[in-house]
């Protein structure tokens, strides 16, 4: 994956760090070993930090890109 971030990036208690960058991929790393464990494209720029919340018992985390606002439930 060859991709610049302009995003900020994000680490959560469970050492997953988000980031995501000017060719629209939004990842999942594991911030002890740096090993991918996820991504998408979201179709556009992802120039904004990510940010993660809690809901109902559920953790989720949410970032924009272009005009639009995604959010990803992760696991338990």
């Amino acid at each position: 994956m060859v991709d610049y971030t302009e995003s900020g990036i994000l680490t959560t208690a469970a050492d997953l760090l988000f980031s995501g960058g000017r060719e629209g991929h939004f990842f999942a790393l594991d911030a002890r070993t740096g090993e991918l464990l996820w991504k998408t494209n979201l179709g556009g720029t992802v120039a904004s930090g990510p940010m993660t919340y809690a809901a109902a018992g559920h953790q989720y985390v949410a970032v924009s890109a272009d005009n639009a606002l995604y959010v990803f439930g992760l696991p338990d």
